[in-house]
């Protein structure tokens, strides 16, 4: 009898941002991995080539062995805009964007086009098949949570020419979605938290998160009003008023922002120029606005699905504070966020769809569900320390965990390097930099002499899962970092250092099953101080991606203010 061939999908994020490749062989993840990780280039538009040798490797297959590469984009989706944008002629305010975005969405569904064609040169039995975009979205914010039924709800700058979904996802074994309703751009709410991240004089695309931490300082009476106006709910969303935000050309020279928002806030900020009070005021004014439209965003999704459950995905889901808001508003019994909600994770969802679709029986997805350690480890790697003539190691026994607990609780601040690489923009235990939080002065030196980043930056809380109600409000599991939950009077009282300005922390509760080794480390850690709660950041600097390598690890540990490194069972000190 002839033996069967395995179907193998390759999974691809690449040529936009954020760089990635997932891998299925007959339905199962045999892993996903980040480009910048393997590459050091903090979110490479490149072709993924490192991830995908990896995948390859490991599956102990060659590129002639794939039979179909799923792209997160669909080129022919963007050519529907384009007459859409003419119609923008027909109103003054919109009047001079209309040519260039019909041109823009045009250009950019022939380059998208091209892509497919250049990715399918490199596998020579393979067919290049796109998928649409929010699709990829939802079947990785799903597939990842294990339920059976659930709202999806995925909130991004421009997939296509959507912006917002919601979807009903069911059958956790062969996960698929169904699309209910769809906002499509120039309504974005991506786009404008882009756009203000730029005004504010950070990174689009990179700094949002700086943006949301800048928010807890400020008041946001100040400019409610102009964002109450600039971003106006609808009943079955939002809308973007082109006077603040005039609509996306998909092409370079067209300012985000207005006159009209300028002379309504204040003059674009260059990032070498002192924050100011307007500054906080405007991202708080921002951050307030972006919670209430999410927050009605998933009471949308409640009522046209019926479901109890809610999974989020896109970019926008990375603002764990409104993800906080909506578990806080009750709306659903319980709320979930995958690990890379963003498009590098539509990897993922793109080989979901591609072998949900396919033809005869498609056998059960595995390793999807509730997993986030999904890139290459290097337990065995053989280190050499030559270039980094300042280092010096020494090998740790079976009590590594208690060893890393005593040296944290007596105030070292050690980076880990552990296991397969984390999926998605947290660091979750694999690739962290600890610290105690009951040191004086941690955050401070912490972004100082270690992050190298801003002073009003929080730093993250790890704890023990069967402990986390003690020190936290959130009600919930909170796996992957993803959540802003509030705190109680003990977490105010002993470990103020993970508490942010707007007496929330971002946690990540650590359960023996998902990472054995920091529950041994935050066990050991509460035996000896009483607490079972340690600062998470992840392991870089500002600017670098998460280390992914140990190389990458060892010049962080030699440029920083880290005292040590456990890499790997090693410990490494200057």
């Amino acid at each position: 009898m002839k033996q069967r061939t395995p179907s193998v999908v390759l999974g691809l994020c690449s040529y936009t941002h954020d760089s990635a490749a997932a891998l299925l062989v007959d339905g199962e993840l045999i892993g996903f991995v980040e480009e910048e990780r393997l590459s050091g280039q903090k979110h490479t538009r490149l072709y993924p080539t490192h991830a995908v040798d990896w995948l390859l490797g490991r599956a102990k297959l060659t590129s002639a062995d794939v039979d179909t590469v799923a792209y997160n984009f669909q080129p022919v989706r963007y050519l529907t805009e384009s007459p859409a944008a003419l119609r923008m002629a027909l109103s003054p305010t919109t009047r001079d964007r209309a040519c260039a975005r019909a041109h823009g969405f045009a250009k950019v569904a022939a380059r998208t086009l091209t892509r497919t064609r250049v990715i399918g040169q490199q596998f020579p039995a393979a067919r290049v098949t796109p998928v649409l975009h929010h699709r990829a979205h939802q079947l990785t914010a799903f597939a990842a949570s294990g339920w059976d039924d659930a709202a999806v709800l995925v909130v991004d700058s421009l997939g296509e020419r959507q912006t917002t979904t919601i979807a009903r996802g069911n059958d956790a074994l062969r996960p698929r979605t169904r699309t209910l309703e769809a906002i499509n751009d120039p309504a974005s709410l991506g786009y404008v938290y882009g756009a203000v991240t730029e005004h504010l004089g950070w990174r689009r695309g990179d700094e949002e998160g700086t943006v949301m931490a800048l928010a807890a300082l400020g008041d946001p009476a100040r400019f409610r009003r102009v964002f109450a106006r600039a971003v106006r709910t609808t009943t079955a969303g939002f809308a973007v008023n082109p006077a603040h935000f005039p609509p996306r050309t998909l092409t370079s020279g067209y300012p985000r922002t207005s006159r009209r928002f300028i002379s309504e806030t204040c003059p674009e900020r260059r990032p070498d120029e002192p924050l100011t009070e307007v500054h906080q005021d405007l991202a708080a004014a921002l951050q307030e606005r972006t919670e209430q439209v999410m927050v009605h965003l998933a009471r949308r999704a409640r009522a046209i699905t019926g479901s109890p459950r809610l999974c989020v995905g896109g970019g926008v889901a990375t603002n764990c504070v409104s993800i906080g808001r909506i578990i806080e508003d009750g709306i659903f019994d319980e709320v979930f966020v995958p690990p890379a909600p963003g498009d590098a994770g539509t990897a993922i969802g793109a080989a979901l769809a591609v072998h949900t679709d396919g033809r005869g029986l498609r056998r059960p997805v595995v390793g999807v569900a509730r997993s986030c350690y999904l890139g290459p480890s290097y337990e065995d790697h053989v280190l050499d320390l030559t270039p980094w003539p300042g280092l010096q190691q020494k090998p740790l026994g079976i009590e590594a965990a208690e060893f890393l607990a005593d040296q944290l609780a007596h105030g070292a601040i050690v980076g880990l390097f552990q296991g397969q690489v984390e999926a998605g923009p947290r660091a979750l235990g694999n690739r962290s930099i600890l610290a105690s939080p009951l040191e004086a002065g941690v955050v401070e030196r912490l972004n100082n002499t270690v992050k190298f980043r801003e002073p009003f930056r929080p730093f993250a809380p790890m704890v023990l899962a069967e402990r986390a109600k003690e020190f936290f409000t959130l009600g919930q599991q909170a796996p992957y970092m993803s959540m802003a939950s509030g705190v109680t009077d003990k977490t105010r009282e002993q470990v103020s250092a993970v508490v942010h300005a707007n007496d929330t922390s971002r946690l990540q509760t650590v359960t023996k099953a998902q990472n054995p080794f920091m529950h041994a480390v935050l066990d050991a850690f509460a035996r000896r101080t009483g607490v079972p709660v340690l600062i998470n950041t992840s392991l870089n600097i500002k600017g670098k991606p998460i280390c992914g390598t140990p190389e990458m690890a060892l010049d962080c540990l030699a440029n920083s203010g880290l005292d040590a490194l456990l890499l790997e069972g090693r410990w490494i000190t200057k």
